[in-house]
């Protein structure tokens, strides 16, 4: 205690000669972990997620106690800086360590944020890659009643978060606007009264969106969510409708959204399916040609009735690798002539990297962001731990259900037995193949995959999709920023830009 206090009450630094008198090879092993990086380097991660690249073979240098400060003081000092060895048995910044480590897990704090309303199946495209059953008319039995939006508001209203996101979802979302319209007046009526703030988001394939539409989002702040998979050939081939136009009504759509409401306002997501595998750059310059200077390289998910259609659908976790570094690259030479392009979820994993802050990102936390951070209201009432889950409930896999907004309340919904099992086999800091990765700071847990495509909630590392793209994401970013300092200064301008 002597000499903790000694060290934390005097800052002064000490004269060489007590460092001198130091045993150079005598300290302590913090916690981390370590992985290869390419034939010559290796990296190394700490319980906060710093990242230090070193020599290959460092690692177990360290752990054999063969470090040398003497020899190789550079290192040693880094290894002290950045939290990996300590010189004393306890190390005198550990409450800063805790302090970090807590800010990383605060997104569990406001608990969940981003309440999904799914207005209607009902859809006038008939995408291959849907991942729900969609239907084209019968309008009563496939809209979200009002009694139904009623109640999922007064839920989402329950949560402890301050600030909510009310996201409407479909089918197409458009085709039920008056719904829309409904709630987002029953929510200003009601969330003041609560403390809360709310968000609120459209997605939508813009096919059906008009100025009365848009200029009631502007007047009410709502933001619109939208599907861009690339250059006509592959839009209109991925998102068929009568007509074959998807493309041109999109690109319609995205211009008048942003005349109306500010390019700020509308974002657009795309899909990769087989088709769009061999176009990696052409996807990327469409969506600057479009004016976007942001995209979310997102593979296919396997969920639903996206998985019946094999041919377009279903590819290796390489090739959409291949793909995803080709996109990249694209995106960086967009970057590197001056121009500021980024890629999401690149950027939500530097994110995680390169600052102590936490992520919203479902996919890429730990506990699992289903019902810590989503929630799904199906247009029949029925709850669901996420947007995902309740695909499966469409090929009548129930798993994740969690309730019925006739039936059950907020606490029997977020503090039952499925939610607490859901929630329990999402903590990567306790799955095996996770615990011990050194990428799992940046990671996350995904029950709702492993049990789709393995058949068990825990799933297994070695075969896992989910596991195999984000470890060689990961693994490249770091790479590309050990290898290329003006790559490194790129991606802190995207993780500065979204904080």
């Amino acid at each position: 205690m002597a000499e903790a206090d000694v060290i934390t009450k005097n800052r002064k630094f000490k004269e060489l000669g007590f460092y001198d008198n130091q045993e150079n090879n005598v300290y302590f092993l913090l916690p981390m972990r370590f992985a290869r990086l390419n034939q010559e380097k290796e990296v190394l991660v700490n319980e906060v997620g710093d990242h230090l690249v070193v020599r290959e073979g460092t690692f177990q240098k360290i752990v054999q106690r063969e470090l040398n400060k003497e020899d190789d003081p550079d290192l040693f000092g880094d290894l002290v800086a950045n939290h990996f060895i300590s010189e004393s048995r306890i190390p005198p910044l550990i409450d800063v360590l805790a302090t970090r480590y807590r800010t990383k897990k605060a997104f569990l704090n406001n608990f969940t944020m981003l309440h999904i309303f799914v207005m209607s199946l009902r859809c006038e495209h008939t995408c291959h890659y849907c991942q729900v059953s969609r239907v084209t008319q019968d309008k009563d039995k496939f809209d979200m009643s009002r009694d139904h939006i009623d109640k999922g508001i007064d839920m989402m209203l329950q949560s402890p978060s301050p600030h909510v996101t009310m996201e409407f979802q479909g089918g197409e979302a458009l085709l039920a606007f008056d719904n829309i319209k409904y709630a987002v007046e029953r929510v200003h009526l009601l969330a003041g009264l609560r403390n809360k703030s709310v968000t609120f988001v459209i997605c939508t394939n813009l096919a059906l969106v008009n100025e009365e539409i848009l200029l009631y989002c502007k007047e009410h702040e709502i933001l619109i969510s939208s599907s861009l998979d690339g250059p006509a050939f592959i839009h209109n081939s991925n998102r068929t409708r009568p007509g074959r136009n998807s493309y041109e009504l999109a690109i319609k759509g995205i211009e008048l959204s942003k005349r109306i409401l500010g390019p700020s306002r509308v974002s657009a997501l795309m899909t990769t399916t087989n088709l769009s595998l061999d176009y990696p750059i052409e996807i990327v310059e469409e969506y600057y040609k479009q004016g976007f200077r942001n995209m979310f390289l997102r593979p296919i998910s396997p969920y639903g009735f996206a998985v019946r259609n094999e041919r377009k659908n279903k590819y290796e976790t390489d090739r959409f690798l291949e793909f995803y570094k080709k996109a990249l690259g694209r995106i960086l030479e967009y970057n590197l002539a001056g121009e500021f392009f980024t890629e999401d979820y690149a950027t939500i994993i530097l994110r995680k990297m390169l600052t102590p802050f936490p992520v919203g990102y479902v996919d890429l936390n730990s506990p699992t962001g289903c019902i810590t951070n989503v929630i799904a209201f199906n247009y029949d009432g029925s709850i669901f731990a996420s947007d995902e889950s309740r695909m499966l409930a469409e090929m009548k896999d129930f798993t994740f259900q969690l309730g019925h907004l006739d039936t059950h309340s907020y606490e029997e919904v977020f503090y039952s037995k499925r939610a607490l099992e859901i929630v329990s086999t999402g903590i990567n800091e306790s799955l095996p193949g996770c615990s011990d990765c050194a990428f799992q700071p940046y990671c996350g847990a995904d029950p709702i995959q492993n049990h789709a495509t393995q058949g068990d909630m825990y799933g297994y590392r070695p075969t896992s999709s989910f596991c195999q793209k984000n470890m060689e994401i990961i693994r490249y970013l770091i790479e590309l920023m050990d290898k290329d300092k003006a790559i490194a200064k790129i991606f802190e301008s995207w993780v500065k830009s979204r904080s």
